[in-house]
């Protein structure tokens, strides 16, 4: 019987048969697509397994993938952001960098940095065009600059493939889109002239002028008096100074004598220039009053040095410029500098003016007023350290302002000026000096502070409860045996003076008597022995002051704690020996504090910093740093003993302050400080207490290095400091000089009432 196909039949087998077809077509895509794929995948790589060959397992991550232009670009574009210059160069195709050496590309980047006055950057990725070979990057960049402000554009990056990496095809237009071709970004500055540096009545200290530089050629001199009265006319300076400069010069050598603004000689410098054997040289620059007044803190100026160069670009600088290289120049150059304005061009590689990317005004420097007195601060430098080296400190004792701080030796700024023409000749040995003259001693100097620093011993004694003003010591021989053992003999003995005898604790700080204090460290070191070092930190030492504007030496202030701190040391400490540091600043400051009534203010240098117009930006204003942890009681004892230094007939500096004692009311303490070779330091300390009915009270701290007793030296150069300040120039010369400020001999002479004061 004949099988009949129903309807029903032929449309299953229909479907059936569709459906066949749609697989085998499935398949032949799987295929094509697998085939596409090992097409990116080097296929002549490829090896099939073979049927024997476990099965490979990938996971996703395992895939092979083509690399990046993103990730590349992105790579390159944050080598830009850090000025990773090297890093965005190994990341340059090969044609790029067959093109353009790794020199030239660094340099065209820092250039672009430097003249934009660039800060930062950012980036953003936009698009990403790619065939298998190139790729082109799309991105906004954002340079954010100190000139211009910020600077957006969006450009492209060219980018090819290199075997299994993505390179940049590098351009100027990777840059900005306005470098394409060989553009150039251009800086055409304009700089504002510097500001000036004035003392607190507005005298000028540093400023831009005409400046006359003047050396003598001794054998061509024909009428020396004439040229001794006409060279110390014109630069305010003894005649027996300039003699000394030249008297172990050669005939035929020059010899430069010192340097003035043209506007300060009496009838032009030209006059100067008909005197037989003075030379003249003449430029426009920045000039330092009176051969560097306050030389240490106002600070001079110079060229920016080669690893500051980026710093500064980054600042608007060209890296041409003179900036402030120390003291106030340098603290305070963002203020005497102003920030330079300019226009930002693009220019064609052969220097063609192209457009204008932007233009900015200079914004004016700023004056800085300091709280130095010139006067004061000119005469203490001539007239008080002499041949010592050393630092002298005056503040005012209700405020902290600093009045006067000089260090010897001295030095004259003007030869660090850039074309100063004596700089060529005296720079050298200035650097050279084994004595340091360009540091600053009275706030970087570092010194033990000897008897000076029984105030603090005295004070920890008092408030320890242990002693009373009124405490009894009873040194009999003038010998102290401490609980190490060692015998420790007063310096009476050494003088051949009798021994204290009973003494209290008040007038142990009027004689300065080391038994005395020896025991009151023993006593507080059986107690507490944290006490006296504790007292010192309260007093400010070990610790920076905190003057803006100058650099400082911190100090240091030994305590338990160490490895080998036992009663030795603690005898040591209370009379201001063993490792103790302090600088003349910080002494400076506590012994104002102790004359105020116990306030330790932070020394402040700068009064204000004032534009060319409107409010000034910045105003002193007293700032406490601390105030001394003592009863009203025990602060009145201590100025009591301190008065008693001066006025008690066996006050040890009572001789040096005879007459002036009179009509400036002192109080004061000498010290004497071990300095590891024979001559020690000699320090005096002292305050006013005028309550302001001549002029403000003032604080004193003098150190003279190597010069032996604190009553001979530093004493005598205290009171000079009292006779400038309050009578407007000294009244009686040192021993030791010829004229105010002029060494007649190496060393003092004795006076009748030397030995009987103290060394300490």
């Amino acid at each position: 019987m004949q099988y009949q196909h129903s309807d029903w039949d032929r449309t299953a087998r229909r479907n059936a048969w569709k459906r066949r077809a749609e697989s085998a077509v499935l398949v032949l895509l799987v295929a094509a697509g697998a085939v596409a794929v090992l097409g990116w995948l080097k296929p002549w790589q490829l090896v099939l397994p073979s049927p024997s060959d476990p099965a490979p397992h990938l996971s996703e991550t395992e895939i092979p993938r083509p690399p990046s232009p993103e990730g590349a670009a992105r790579a390159f574009l944050d080598g830009w952001q850090s000025a990773d210059y090297l890093k965005m160069y190994t990341l340059l195709a090969a044609s790029t960098r067959a093109s353009m050496p790794q020199e030239d590309f660094i340099s065209f980047y820092k250039d672009v940095r430097a003249q934009s006055t660039l800060r930062s950057l950012e980036y953003t990725i936009l698009t990403v065009e790619m065939t298998p070979t190139d790729a082109t990057i799309g991105f906004e960049v954002t340079l954010h600059t100190l000139l211009a402000g910020d600077i957006s554009r969006t450009t492209r990056m060219l980018m090819k493939r290199e075997g299994d990496a993505w390179k940049v095809a590098w351009d100027g237009r990777t840059v900005l889109p306005e470098l394409e071709n060989g553009n150039r970004l251009v800086l055409h500055r304009d700089i504002p002239a510097r500001g000036n540096i004035y003392d607190r009545e507005g005298l000028p200290l540093a400023v831009e002028a005409e400046v006359v530089e003047i050396g003598i050629i001794p054998g061509e001199i024909t009428d020396e008096e004439l040229v001794m009265a006409r060279l110390s006319s014109a630069l305010r300076m003894s005649r027996e100074l300039i003699r000394l400069k030249i008297a172990e010069s050669m005939p035929d050598e020059y010899v430069p004598i010192g340097e003035t603004a043209a506007a300060d000689i009496p009838g032009g410098y030209e006059s100067l220039m008909t005197l037989g054997g003075v030379y003249v040289n003449t430029s426009t620059r920045r000039y330092y009053y009176g051969g560097g007044v306050g030389a240490h803190a106002v600070g001079y100026t110079g060229k920016i040095s080669t690893g500051l160069l980026a710093d500064y670009q980054a600042r608007g600088y060209s890296g041409n410029e003179t900036v402030g290289a120390t003291g106030l120049e340098e603290s305070a150059e963002s203020d005497l500098a102003g920030r330079p304005g300019g226009t930002l061009m693009v220019t064609a590689a052969d220097g063609t003016p192209l457009i204008n990317l932007a233009k900015a005004d200079p914004k004016p420097a700023s004056d800085v007023y300091t709280t130095l007195d010139r006067d004061l601060q000119a005469q203490i430098e001539r007239t008080v350290l002499g041949p010592y080296n050393g630092a002298v400190v005056v503040l005012h004792r209700d405020t902290g302002e600093v009045l006067a701080m000089a260090s010897g030796k001295r030095f004259d700024s003007n030869l660090f000026t850039p074309g100063s023409y004596n700089g060529a000749y005296l720079v050298q040995g200035i650097l050279n000096d084994p004595d340091g003259p360009l540091n600053n001693r009275a706030a970087t100097g570092s010194y033990p502070l000897g008897s000076v620093f029984k105030i603090i011993t005295m004070a920890a004694g008092l408030e320890s409860g242990l002693f009373t003003p009124g405490t009894i010591y009873d040194d009999a021989t003038g010998v102290y045996i401490g609980a190490d053992g060692v015998e420790r003999t007063d310096w009476v003995l050494e003088k051949e003076m009798q021994p204290h005898g009973k003494i209290t604790l008040e007038q142990c700080l009027v004689q300065s008597c080391n038994p005395c204090f020896w025991n009151v460290g023993e006593t507080l070191y059986r107690q507490d022995p944290m006490a006296v070092a504790e007292m010192a930190a309260a007093f400010g030492l070990g610790s920076a002051t905190g003057i803006p504007g100058l650099d400082e030496f911190e100090g240091l202030v030994p305590g338990p704690g160490g490895p080998a701190w036992n009663v030795s040391h603690a005898l040591d400490q209370a009379v201001g020996q063993g490792s103790l540091l302090v600088t003349p600043l910080q002494v400076a400051d506590f012994v104002a504090a102790v004359g105020n009534g116990g306030t330790l203010y932070r020394p402040q240098i700068i009064l204000s910093i004032r534009p060319p117009e409107g409010a000034p930006v910045f105003t002193l204003s007293p700032a406490v740093r601390g105030l001394l942890p003592l009863h009203p009681e025990n602060l009145e004892a201590l100025q009591r003993a301190m008065r008693g230094v001066i006025y008690d007939p066996k006050g040890t500096a009572r001789a040096r302050f005879a007459g002036i004692s009179g009509s400036v009311r002192i109080a004061g303490k000498t010290g004497t400080a071990q300095s590891g070779s024979e001559d020690p330091h000699s320090w005096f300390v002292a305050y006013t207490y005028n309550e302001g009915s001549v002029k403000p009270d003032i604080a004193v701290a003098v150190i003279a290095e190597y010069a032996g007793e604190g009553s001979a030296f530093a004493a005598r150069m205290v009171r000079r400091v009292f006779e400038i300040y309050f009578f407007g120039r000294p009244a009686t010369l040192f021993p030791w000089e010829s004229e105010y400020g002029i060494r007649a001999t190496e060393t003092p002479e004795a006076s009748p009432t030397m030995a009987s004061e103290n060394s300490f």
